[in-house]
């Protein structure tokens, strides 16, 4: 019973210090590889990867990529994501750990499972499994890393010439209450109007009504996407645009008209 008790006493003290410690943190750099994969983003891992720490409320990008003031200058101002496969005879085995610059581990997940047969399907679900650790730790950024050099990147952003106001991002809560987009005579109807944010963008109807949030990736014309109750991908093929995603694990294909 002390043993019980002691345990339980470690792993909230573990989680509490867990949340105070990521919660400095408003980065997380994503590599484009995994040490355990053969191939660049091999069954779509890392883009998954950048999309759930996304969606847990970090900026994430790749760490190769073109990266915002505040990280370029300082990438200890940024937490690294990797993730280890441990090696199983018919279950697929993943952990997610976020790392500071000097490779201390900042947050460990636990090991995410899946006995899927399929490759991409079962990396896919283990990976999303691990995820569900850091529900336990509810991220929300404090705002005490960065806080002098977020000031310079803003007023610095004012000057650059790639900022206007209409690429300010719009939040659901505007949405609601603003004004329909107008359908241009020229566009069939069920035309999507693409509204920018800072990371991608989002697609309008006329009603007005958010249909897809759309983030960027470092492939031309190739966009995660999460359309509220499906998480997946917009890409261009053939010069028309697609929604894909799996439901029940088959992929499903969606035509999307779309301006831009």
């Amino acid at each position: 019973m002390k043993r019980s008790a002691l345990l339980l006493l470690l792993f909230i003290s573990f989680s509490g210090y867990a949340q105070n410690t990521i919660n400095n943190y408003k980065y997380v750099l994503v590599p484009e590889k995994f040490s355990f994969l053969k191939e660049q983003d091999q069954y779509r891992l890392n883009t998954l990867t950048k999309f759930l720490l996304t969606e847990k409320g970090f900026e994430t990008y790749y760490d190769n990529f073109e990266l915002p003031t505040a990280v370029a200058n300082n990438k200890c101002d940024a937490l690294h994501a990797e993730v280890l496969e441990k090696k199983g005879m018919f279950t697929t085995n993943l952990t997610l750990l976020l790392k500071d610059c000097k490779g201390n581990i900042i947050f460990k997940s636990k090991e995410g499972k899946s006995r899927e047969k399929e490759y991409k399907t079962s990396y896919n679900l283990a990976l999303r499994d691990a995820f569900t650790s850091l529900d336990e730790v509810k991220y929300a950024y404090n705002g005490t890393v960065n806080a002098d050099q977020q000031v310079a990147t803003t007023t610095t952003a004012v000057t650059a010439p790639v900022v206007a106001t209409a690429t300010v991002p719009v939040s659901a809560a505007v949405i609601a209450t603003a004004k329909p987009v107008v359908a241009e005579s020229n566009q069939p109807a069920g035309t999507l109007y693409a509204q920018p944010t800072v990371n991608g963008y989002q697609l309008i109807d006329t009603t007005p009504k958010k249909v897809l949030t759309l983030w960027r990736t470092s492939v031309q014309d190739y966009f995660i996407a999460d359309n509220g109750t499906a998480n997946g991908i917009v890409l261009k093929k053939s010069g028309e645009w697609f929604f894909e995603y799996y439901k029940d694990s088959k992929l499903m294909a969606e035509k999307l008209l779309i301006k831009f």
